[in-house]
């Protein structure tokens, strides 16, 4: 039994979203496989694009399924921990540039 909400099996039912809006689901699955074929960017690359993208929304079936999907496309470990940390470096980096707004609110009330 799985103690958590996530469950691993319903990855493998994502194409069926097309069950309750076919029309939709399927342009969302041609637009999917057409972002994903190499183009200026190879595979491989979008691969690890969508790894570090998986972390930084933080969806569990997407690291389950780019963690697979670069390794298959021939990321090395280093590389896919690197693409994490990048994702990382950038949320974090969000954060903090709000500090910004903050900064300048307090300068604002306090004057």
């Amino acid at each position: 039994m799985n103690n958590t909400y996530y469950n691993p099996a319903d990855l493998s039912k994502f194409g069926n979203i097309t069950e309750f809006q076919e029309t939709l689901g399927k342009k969302f699955f041609d637009y999917y496989g057409e972002v994903f074929k190499p183009g200026a960017l190879s595979a491989r690359e979008k691969a690890l694009i969508a790894l570090a993208v998986a972390h930084a929304v933080q969806c569990p079936y997407c690291i389950d399924a780019y963690t697979t999907d670069s390794l298959e496309k021939g990321a090395d470990e280093a590389q896919m921990m690197e693409a994490v940390h990048v994702a990382a470096a950038i949320r974090g980096g969000a954060s903090l540039v709000h500090g910004v707004q903050m900064m300048n609110k307090a300068k604002e009330v306090s004057m």
